[in-house]
């Protein structure tokens, strides 16, 4: 009999079911208080379950429950509350609209290769700042990668991960047996290396549309896994680039010495991998922008969080040589750090400075309090690159990118000033 939709759970009134697992269901639901729609995931244990199991179940739910308040990450999905009733357990989540991976699983449903590497780019960031609070989350696959409309990505369901910290080591065997790690299976002693292999089988997939190893049973395919090496993903897609095949051959290595033995070895191969991509040349990605960002003096302050937020609200320009990107006179309200090239600067039609790469440009119209006039015209030199960020944006952002951004801007005043003051004569 199909279980009847429940008005309320806890404060919260619920509007539809989002999915549904053995023992689990997922709701959307409204936050009367913080007025938000959120996510509420109700855990039934089995009803013939004994005592032993059932502790093992509750310590299972506590855990995913202990991370409220601990990973706060662009691309983790939050955790606001939890509460456990006589008739179930539930936690309250932030509601991440859009589709699982899952639905970008199919041969005849793939993303191009450059989104796929932009998401494993995410995941691996997402993955070490979880990593770094101690937690390997030991269930990564596409149903629990979430992608909205504009390509942002979310992990969720950390309820099968594993603390490093402490006795909280649960259900060792955990997970989904076509994504686990050799080592998972053999129910060896996990590392971020397990959430590594992970990522490495959902690539292969998101590439190829088929798993590495298929078989006809749980046995055959555990037995796979443990003793065989995977084939190369070009069997599967010829097109795909060889920097990328051996990437992702890389991330699935049986052997642990083999395989990346950081989140951040991780990220920087993917990074030169993904450089040998040919992409349409008016075209930049979120995982270009933020490589590039990371590299630029007036953002090496800045942390994964606020570099994602930059990524996220910022426009990525490139101008040709002679081209005004800014003029004299015009009502505007943008922000431009130079991210490679040279620009001149000049006013009344005479020349009065030259930027050049992490120079920024605009950000006194950062502090007015509307749209103001541009006091100088600035033009590219040469080929120009640059980052874009409305004021008006940079204002409603998080206290502690503004607190970033105006320590930035504080350091280039001063710079300037220092620069005047050395070109001045002595006096007499």
């Amino acid at each position: 009999m199909e279980e009847a939709l429940p008005s309320h759970i806890g404060k919260y009134p619920i509007n539809r079911e989002l999915g549904r697992g053995a023992t689990s269901r997922v709701y959307l639901a409204h936050d009367p208080y913080g007025n938000r729609d959120v996510a509420i995931k109700v855990v039934r244990p089995e009803s013939n379950i004994d005592a032993n199991l059932l502790k093992r179940f509750h310590k299972s739910f506590l855990n995913e429950a202990g991370l409220i308040g601990k990973l706060l990450h662009p691309h983790i999905v939050q955790i606001f509350e939890a509460d456990v009733t006589d008739e179930y357990h539930y936690i309250v989540m932030e509601y991440a609209p859009g589709e699982t991976l899952e639905e970008r699983c199919n041969s005849s449903n793939l993303l191009s290769m450059e989104q796929v590497v932009e998401i494993a780019f995410k995941c691996s960031l997402a993955l070490d700042f979880a990593n770094r609070h101690g937690v390997i989350h030991r269930d990564m696959k596409p149903a629990n990668i979430l992608r909205d409309a504009e390509g942002e990505i979310k992990i969720s369901d950390f309820g099968a991960a594993q603390l490093e910290s402490g006795d909280e080591t649960i259900m060792q065997g955990i997970g989904s047996p076509a994504y686990m790690s050799p080592e998972q299976v053999a129910e060896q002693r996990l590392t971020l290396q397990t959430d590594i292999y992970s990522l490495g089988v959902v690539m292969y997939q998101l590439f190829t549309g088929r798993l590495p190893f298929v078989a006809s049973n749980k046995a055959s395919l555990i037995y796979q896994i443990a003793n065989m090496d995977p084939p190369s993903p070009t069997i599967h897609r010829p097109d795909l680039p060889e920097s990328l095949a051996k990437f992702v051959l890389r991330a699935l290595a049986r052997d642990l010495s083999v395989r990346f033995s950081s989140w951040a070895e991780f990220s920087r191969e993917l990074t030169l991998a993904y450089r040998h991509l040919e992409l349409p040349p008016d075209t930049i990605t979120d995982t270009q922008k933020y490589d590039a960002i990371k590299k630029i003096p007036f953002f090496h302050e800045f942390r994964d969080s606020e570099t994602w937020e930059i990524v996220r609200m910022s426009s990525w320009r490139r101008h040709s040589p002679q081209k005004v990107v800014v003029k004299e006179g015009d009502v505007d309200e943008s922000v431009f750090i130079i991210v490679d090239g040279e620009a001149r600067v000049s006013k009344g039609g005479k020349d009065v400075d030259m930027l050049g790469k992490g120079d920024c440009f605009g950000e006194l119209l950062y502090f007015e309090e509307a749209r103001s006039q541009r006091a100088t015209t600035v033009a590219a030199s040469s080929a120009l690159s640059v980052v874009e960020v409305k004021a008006q944006a940079l204002q409603q952002a998080t206290d502690a990118l503004q607190k970033l951004f105006n320590k930035a801007f504080l350091r280039i005043l001063v710079n300037r000033l220092s620069q005047v003051s050395d070109r001045r004569p002595a006096s007499k």
